[in-house]
């Protein structure tokens, strides 16, 4: 399995210059090459091979007087913008002919300056490494200073840099791992998400909906409107600007942090875990949408997916139309409808249901229904 680590870089002054030179060069390559497919495809020429494509606006690019400052950093990363570009362009391909599952995918874009990220990435061939100080060095740009969270589990073959849009530097590493199984448990469960409660599960237990987004409202405020009081192009401006990327990326940050934390707790101390399978593209365009998107529901279940992976758990997506709500768990009758601010209910057999923990109970059942191949009759938990 193949799994990322980013770490934290604290570039010098002059490190963060020769990473600007990188940016800019690694852009203009990717931008130059997109010109010349765009521009051959238009006057009906046949497609640029990636050799020629490269010996165009790279090789032949470096010795004319527009394009001499190419010298100045790494081949290797001008070599990875292009080959981005290639990646680009067959997954467009591969996306409008229906190979490639999911949504479509638009073709490549021109580079920006002013885009929010910005990144380079170098291969082993461009003789990275780690010294012995624990610095990373770079070709052309130094040994930078990293802050190491975790050791790597293995020799990284590249590593790519990045610049975020407040203004932070990350060495993101994609390393070969092996799984590591977990001891066997028992424990089984079943997650209802929702926004009231971020996660209820089948044993009660309900995980507080934390609204990182909702609770820096406040101080994102602020920030925009000391940004939209500046003058365009000042160096006031520039400086409020990073003020509100810091303001979003420590929102960011926190629930990231949070969706780690919760998933690694939630796979160590279950063998299988039952999820539904939200249309989170769906409730986002409903008015609940700011909320949704707040609440950060694909990206946790992405991490129970890999992380289930590693460890040897078990993750079972139940079917979205699953009236998990609705559905006595005790009895199996199914209610005729069920408003959100319904928060719960007594069935006619006499069972009375806390509304999350209800579905969270029957998401467990469904789960397990599905692990056992089931079919056919009412999908129930056991007595």
């Amino acid at each position: 399995m193949q799994l990322r680590y980013n770490f934290r870089l604290y570039p010098t002054p002059g490190q963060r210059q020769a990473l600007a030179r990188a940016f800019g060069c690694a852009r203009t390559v990717f931008n130059d090459g997109l010109r010349a497919r765009q521009e051959a495809h238009a006057a009906g020429l046949p497609r640029i091979s990636d050799g020629e494509l490269s010996k165009r606006v790279i090789t032949q690019a470096k010795k004319t007087p527009e394009r001499a400052w190419l010298s100045e950093v790494s081949a290797v990363v001008l070599q990875q913008a292009l080959a981005d570009l290639n990646t680009a362009y067959r997954n467009f391909f591969a996306s409008i002919s229906g190979k490639r599952k999911g949504a479509k995918i638009a073709p490549p874009r021109f580079r920006s300056k002013r885009d929010n990220r910005q990144a380079i990435r170098f291969t082993r061939n461009a003789r990275l490494s780690v010294t012995p100080g624990g610095k990373l060095r770079l070709p052309k740009i130094g040994d930078v200073s990293v802050r190491w969270s975790r050791d790597l589990p293995a020799e990284p073959t590249s590593v790519t840099v990045i610049k975020d849009a407040a203004g932070r530097y990350f060495a993101s590493f994609v390393v070969e791992t092996s799984n590591q199984p977990l001891p066997e448990s028992a424990a089984e469960v079943g997650i209802d998400l929702g926004l009231t409660h971020y996660a209820v599960l089948s044993d009660g237990r309900k995980i507080d909906n934390r609204r990182f987004l909702r609770r820096a409202e406040r101080r994102l405020k602020k920030a925009q409107q000391a940004l939209s009081r500046k003058a365009k192009g000042s160096a006031n401006r520039k400086k409020a600007v990073a003020r509100l990327a810091r303001a979003h990326a420590r929102v960011t940050d926190a629930r990231r942090d949070f969706a780690h934390k919760l998933s690694t707790r939630i796979i160590r101390d279950n063998q299988a875990v039952m999820v539904e399978d939200l249309s989170v593209k769906g409730l986002a365009r409903t008015k609940l949408a700011k909320s949704v998107h707040d609440a950060g529901w694909g990206r946790f279940t992405a991490m129970l997916a890999y992380k289930a992976a590693r460890h040897g758990r078990t993750l079972v997506k139940v079917d979205r139309w699953f009236p998990s709500s609705k559905l006595c768990s005790a009895c199996g009758t199914v209610a005729e409808s069920m408003p959100l601010k319904v928060r719960s209910w007594t069935c006619p057999c006499g069972a009375v249901h806390d509304r999350d923990v209800n579905a969270a109970i029957n998401i467990l059942a469904a789960g397990r229904a599905d692990r056992l191949n089931a079919c056919g009759g009412t999908v129930r938990p056991a007595a």
